[in-house]
Protein backbone atom coordinates (compact mmCIF):
# COMPACT_ATOMS: atom_id res chain seq x y z
CA UNK A 1 0.00 0.00 0.00
CA UNK A 2 1.20 3.26 -1.00
CA UNK A 3 0.55 6.18 0.95
CA UNK A 4 0.97 10.29 0.67
CA UNK A 5 2.49 12.38 3.28
CA UNK A 6 2.00 16.25 2.94
CA UNK A 7 0.40 19.18 0.30
CA UNK A 8 3.79 20.53 -0.60
CA UNK A 9 4.06 21.68 2.59
CA UNK A 10 7.37 20.40 4.51
CA UNK A 11 6.95 17.15 7.06
CA UNK A 12 8.51 15.20 8.88
CA UNK A 13 8.51 11.58 9.38
CA UNK A 14 10.01 9.28 11.99
CA UNK A 15 10.87 5.70 10.68
CA UNK A 16 10.00 2.79 12.67
CA UNK A 17 11.01 2.98 16.70
CA UNK A 18 13.32 4.35 18.56
CA UNK A 19 15.43 1.88 20.64
CA UNK A 20 17.94 2.26 23.10
CA UNK A 21 20.69 0.16 21.81
CA UNK A 22 24.49 0.88 22.33
CA UNK A 23 26.38 3.39 20.36
CA UNK A 24 28.78 0.44 18.88
CA UNK A 25 30.41 1.82 15.72
CA UNK A 26 33.60 0.87 13.58
CA UNK A 27 34.34 4.23 13.81
CA UNK A 28 34.96 5.07 17.52
CA UNK A 29 38.66 4.61 16.37
CA UNK A 30 38.55 7.48 14.53
CA UNK A 31 40.24 10.91 16.34
CA UNK A 32 37.44 13.43 16.41
CA UNK A 33 37.97 16.40 14.52
CA UNK A 34 38.18 20.02 16.42
CA UNK A 35 39.08 21.99 13.20
CA UNK A 36 36.04 23.66 11.23
CA UNK A 37 36.03 21.64 7.43
CA UNK A 38 34.87 23.53 4.17
CA UNK A 39 34.36 21.37 1.17
CA UNK A 40 33.32 23.41 -1.74
CA UNK A 41 31.51 21.73 -4.57
CA UNK A 42 34.73 21.18 -6.72
CA UNK A 43 36.13 19.11 -4.18
CA UNK A 44 33.31 16.52 -3.10
CA UNK A 45 34.27 13.21 -4.12
CA UNK A 46 31.74 10.71 -6.62
CA UNK A 47 31.36 7.10 -6.07
CA UNK A 48 29.17 5.13 -8.13
CA UNK A 49 27.39 1.68 -6.74
CA UNK A 50 24.07 -0.41 -6.43
CA UNK A 51 22.92 1.79 -9.34
CA UNK A 52 23.09 5.31 -7.49
CA UNK A 53 25.51 7.88 -7.42
CA UNK A 54 27.03 9.22 -3.99
CA UNK A 55 28.48 12.69 -3.68
CA UNK A 56 30.66 12.94 -0.91
CA UNK A 57 30.76 15.96 0.63
CA UNK A 58 31.65 15.50 4.37
CA UNK A 59 33.12 11.89 4.81
CA UNK A 60 33.88 10.14 8.01
CA UNK A 61 37.85 11.00 7.73
CA UNK A 62 36.64 14.95 7.33
CA UNK A 63 34.96 14.58 10.17
CA UNK A 64 36.83 12.31 12.51
CA UNK A 65 34.10 9.34 12.02
CA UNK A 66 31.33 11.19 13.61
CA UNK A 67 28.83 11.59 10.44
CA UNK A 68 29.14 11.33 6.60
CA UNK A 69 26.88 13.82 4.60
CA UNK A 70 26.34 13.23 0.92
CA UNK A 71 24.24 14.08 -2.06
CA UNK A 72 22.48 10.75 -3.55
CA UNK A 73 21.49 10.54 -7.25
CA UNK A 74 19.03 7.65 -7.96
CA UNK A 75 17.57 7.03 -11.26
CA UNK A 76 13.82 6.47 -12.03
CA UNK A 77 12.65 3.36 -9.99
CA UNK A 78 16.79 3.44 -8.49
CA UNK A 79 16.97 2.72 -4.60
CA UNK A 80 18.56 0.57 -2.34
CA UNK A 81 16.92 -3.21 -1.42
CA UNK A 82 15.15 -2.67 2.54
CA UNK A 83 18.07 -3.05 5.14
CA UNK A 84 19.53 -1.94 8.25
CA UNK A 85 22.28 -0.22 10.21
CA UNK A 86 23.71 -1.57 13.50
CA UNK A 87 25.79 1.26 13.64
CA UNK A 88 24.25 4.75 12.07
CA UNK A 89 21.18 6.44 12.37
CA UNK A 90 20.20 8.12 9.01
CA UNK A 91 18.07 10.84 7.92
CA UNK A 92 17.04 12.36 4.39
CA UNK A 93 16.23 15.50 2.71
CA UNK A 94 14.51 14.81 -1.04
CA UNK A 95 15.90 17.86 -3.04
CA UNK A 96 14.06 17.35 -6.23
CA UNK A 97 10.76 14.94 -6.52
CA UNK A 98 9.30 13.56 -4.37
CA UNK A 99 10.25 10.41 -2.64
CA UNK A 100 9.09 6.84 -1.39
CA UNK A 101 10.26 5.24 1.72
CA UNK A 102 9.50 1.94 3.24
CA UNK A 103 8.16 2.35 6.85
CA UNK A 104 6.90 -0.66 8.68
CA UNK A 105 6.63 -2.50 5.50
CA UNK A 106 4.75 -0.49 3.79
CA UNK A 107 5.41 2.32 1.25
CA UNK A 108 5.07 5.73 1.39
CA UNK A 109 5.53 8.47 -0.65
CA UNK A 110 6.77 11.92 0.47
CA UNK A 111 7.34 15.51 -1.41
CA UNK A 112 10.32 17.07 -1.84
CA UNK A 113 12.01 18.89 1.46
CA UNK A 114 10.72 16.52 3.63
CA UNK A 115 12.79 15.27 6.37
CA UNK A 116 12.63 10.94 6.93
CA UNK A 117 14.74 10.04 9.75
CA UNK A 118 15.55 5.93 9.80
CA UNK A 119 17.01 4.93 13.42
CA UNK A 120 19.90 2.65 13.68
CA UNK A 121 18.07 -1.04 13.59
CA UNK A 122 14.90 -0.18 12.27
CA UNK A 123 14.54 -1.74 8.20
CA UNK A 124 14.22 0.70 5.82
CA UNK A 125 14.37 1.70 1.97
CA UNK A 126 13.52 4.40 -0.20
CA UNK A 127 12.92 4.46 -4.04
CA UNK A 128 12.74 6.74 -6.59
CA UNK A 129 9.38 7.40 -8.27
CA UNK A 130 10.30 9.90 -10.62
CA UNK A 131 10.67 9.87 -14.71
CA UNK A 132 13.95 11.91 -13.72
CA UNK A 133 17.13 11.39 -11.26
CA UNK A 134 16.04 11.82 -7.39
CA UNK A 135 18.67 14.12 -5.77
CA UNK A 136 18.84 13.61 -1.80
CA UNK A 137 20.68 14.93 0.88
CA UNK A 138 21.73 11.98 3.30
CA UNK A 139 23.40 12.33 6.44
CA UNK A 140 24.81 9.30 9.36
CA UNK A 141 25.49 9.16 12.50
CA UNK A 142 27.87 8.59 13.36
CA UNK A 143 30.10 8.07 9.87
CA UNK A 144 31.55 5.33 7.59
CA UNK A 145 28.70 4.87 5.42
CA UNK A 146 30.96 6.21 3.08
CA UNK A 147 33.66 3.85 3.76
CA UNK A 148 30.62 1.06 3.05
CA UNK A 149 29.55 2.93 0.06
CA UNK A 150 33.19 2.83 -1.40
CA UNK A 151 34.22 -1.08 -0.26
CA UNK A 152 31.02 -1.59 -3.05
CA UNK A 153 31.89 0.76 -5.61
CA UNK A 154 35.12 -1.37 -5.90
CA UNK A 155 32.57 -4.20 -6.69
CA UNK A 156 30.73 -3.06 -8.89
CA UNK A 157 33.62 -1.11 -10.79
CA UNK A 158 34.91 -4.65 -11.75
CA UNK A 159 32.62 -4.63 -14.99
CA UNK A 160 30.69 -7.54 -14.68
CA UNK A 161 27.67 -8.22 -12.37
CA UNK A 162 28.83 -7.73 -9.07
CA UNK A 163 29.50 -10.72 -6.71
CA UNK A 164 26.36 -10.35 -4.43
CA UNK A 165 28.27 -12.74 -1.94
CA UNK A 166 31.22 -10.09 -1.47
CA UNK A 167 28.68 -7.23 -1.49
CA UNK A 168 26.93 -9.35 1.57
CA UNK A 169 30.19 -9.56 2.85
CA UNK A 170 31.35 -5.79 2.83
CA UNK A 171 27.65 -5.24 4.26
CA UNK A 172 28.03 -7.25 7.31
CA UNK A 173 31.54 -5.85 7.98
CA UNK A 174 29.77 -3.00 8.83
CA UNK A 175 26.82 -3.63 10.08
CA UNK A 176 24.56 -3.43 7.06
CA UNK A 177 22.03 -6.04 6.84
CA UNK A 178 19.53 -7.34 3.89
CA UNK A 179 16.55 -9.05 5.80
CA UNK A 180 12.93 -10.11 4.49
CA UNK A 181 10.50 -7.94 4.30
Amino acid sequence: MLGSLGDGRYGFVMIARLNSLSRRSLYNSMDKTSEVIVRTPDTNRSIRAFGDEMILHLGSKDTGGQLSMWTNISPPGGGPPPHYHENEDEWFWPISGAAEFLIDGEWLKVPAKTAVFAPRESVHSFRNPNAEPLEMLIQTVPGGFDLFFAECAAEFAKGQEPNMDVIIEISARYGIYYPTV
